[in-house]
């Protein structure tokens, strides 16, 4: 009986801290982010995929990751503060200093960088690199300053998948940057749609993250249609050039029209509700995307 309660106290400050790294590193959208650097390695070393391998890219993409979003926290601890969605985030209460979340940011960063370098390539180790410091220290401010913001974190929001491509085959290719190029459009209406939702709660922050200076209107609108036009043909590159099957060309091309008819849905109401839809969309059109150009992939 003794052992348990004191057990449980030391128990319940493990939970506790995990629970606030979990929210330090956002742990989903992290997950999330790295997803697609690992479907990408599988693309690239197609039938010939070493399941370790995938394991040592999926962490290092995460701590890279990760110590890209503890960065975030660090430096927008304060504004955290004012809004409700970030409110009870480990810095903006106080429940972790910012020491120790710039320690963790650190050493996340670094193993991060020499897993992909040592096991990999140094391009792609660079390429994690440049993605961590973009986003941390120039995406990160610009949100205060300008909707370019947006543009400028699409960089390292895209990075992910080019990284997995470069770790499976050491080069630059033309498939690699078309992958590349259709994750960086596909961020702007999946970005807009979340700020969209949350501009009430973004002004409270001074964060100007929507295109149009009048918020949520039509303009804004019209840009996520813009974006996603442009990303339907360049997510068919890979089947263009017969890297991707015929099949998952129409699995692609069927995903990006029913994601282009939500932005028009949005354009004409201007409404949360439709925005909100867009946002799931734009959640399941990338993985759905990425599958099929894996099993669409043409050995």
């Amino acid at each position: 009986m003794n052992t348990r309660t004191q057990t449980n106290p030391v128990m319940s400050l493990i939970r506790s801290k995990l629970a606030d790294y979990s929210q330090l590193v956002k742990l989903r959208l992290a997950g999330t982010v790295v997803f697609s650097s690992v479907i990408t390695f599988a693309i690239a070393d197609y039938g010939h995929v070493d399941f370790s391998y995938l394991l040592i890219l999926f962490l290092g993409g995460f701590l890279i990751t990760g110590a890209a979003n503890a960065l975030n926290e660090v430096f927008e601890k304060d504004l955290d503060k004012l809004m409700k969605r970030t409110e009870n985030r480990p810095l903006a209460t106080g429940r972790m200093n910012t020491t120790e979340a710039i320690l963790a940011a650190g050493i996340m960063g670094v193993i991060g960088i020499l897993l992909l370098g040592y096991f990999f390539n140094y391009l792609s180790a660079f390429l994690g690199a440049v993605s961590l410091f973009s986003y941390a220290f120039i995406y990160t401010p610009l949100k205060r300053i300008s909707p370019i913001a947006v543009f400028v974190g699409a960089i390292p929001g895209a990075m992910p998948p080019l990284i997995g491509w470069v770790a499976a085959t050491g080069t630059l290719s033309q498939v690699g940057i078309a992958i590349f190029m259709m994750q960086f459009l596909w961020q702007f209406p999946h970005f807009w749609s979340i700020a969209w939702i949350g501009e009430a709660d973004y002004k409270k922050a001074g964060f100007k993250l929507l295109p149009s200076q009048g918020g949520k209107d039509k303009f804004t609108a019209l840009q996520n249609i813009v974006y996603i036009t442009v990303l339907i043909p360049v997510s068919l590159i890979p089947v263009m050039m017969g890297f991707v099957h015929w099949v998952g060309g129409t699995v692609i091309l069927l995903a990006g029209i029913v994601f282009l008819l939500q932005a028009i849905k949005l354009f004409r109401t201007c409404e949360d509700k439709d925005a909100r839809t867009l946002m799931f969309a734009s959640i399941i059109y990338l993985p759905v995307v990425l599958m099929a150009m894996l099993i669409g992939r043409i050995a």
